[in-house]
């Protein structure tokens, strides 16, 4: 995997806990930096750690299934594009807590983190450096999660469903680019 399709996994991963952080923003009159800190850093830390733990669930199956492993992960990509797409769609007036406390932002992360776990698993079968991926996708996530603390302040939920649609077809199609290459070369 590519540095590039390395960091739009991480962009598309990073789609869930962007729309949580723009309607964190949307009950500010004000932005404030250490709430937007304090959203990236648990949504990073989350979408980190959930790959992480992904791929070595998938690490230790890899010997049973490498003859599938291409169609696992084009199957895991699509599954979560899909319901990206689906979960965009769907009407949510579902208003989302303005605050950042502790328990409540680690139920929020782990919640918009699930996908993650699934693509760490993914990773596994491409046999990526994990720990440059997870750090990566941290990174990327966090300040996603910054940027959509702003954009929901200024611009409120205008651009939550595109992100998340925009994400999914990513995920999608990197998905499909693996199993295309894979087809082909073998």
């Amino acid at each position: 995997m590519s540095i590039i399709e390395l960091a739009g996994l991480a962009v598309a991963l990073s789609m869930d806990a962007f729309a949580a952080s723009v309607c964190k923003g949307l009950s500010e009159k004000k932005f404030d930096i250490k709430k937007a800190l304090t959203v990236g850093g648990f949504f990073g830390f989350f979408q980190a750690l959930m790959p992480l733990l992904g791929y070595f669930l998938g690490s230790s199956v890899i010997e049973y299934i490498a003859s599938i492993d291409h169609w696992l992960v084009f199957g895991l990509l699509s599954y979560i594009g899909v319901n990206m797409i689906i979960g965009a769609a769907k009407d949510n007036d579902e208003s989302i807590d303005a605050s950042v406390d502790f328990k409540g932002m680690i139920v929020l992360s782990f919640a918009t983190s699930i996908d993650a776990l699934a693509a760490g698993i993914s990773l596994a079968f491409m046999k990526v450096n994990i720990y440059f991926s997870v750090l990566l996708i941290g990174i990327v996530t966090f300040l996603v999660c910054i940027a959509g603390v702003r954009i929901g302040n200024v611009f409120g939920a205008k651009y939550k469903k595109g992100a998340e649609i925009i994400g999914g077809i990513v995920l999608i199609f990197i998905g499909l680019k693996i199993l295309v290459e894979h087809l082909i070369s073998g």
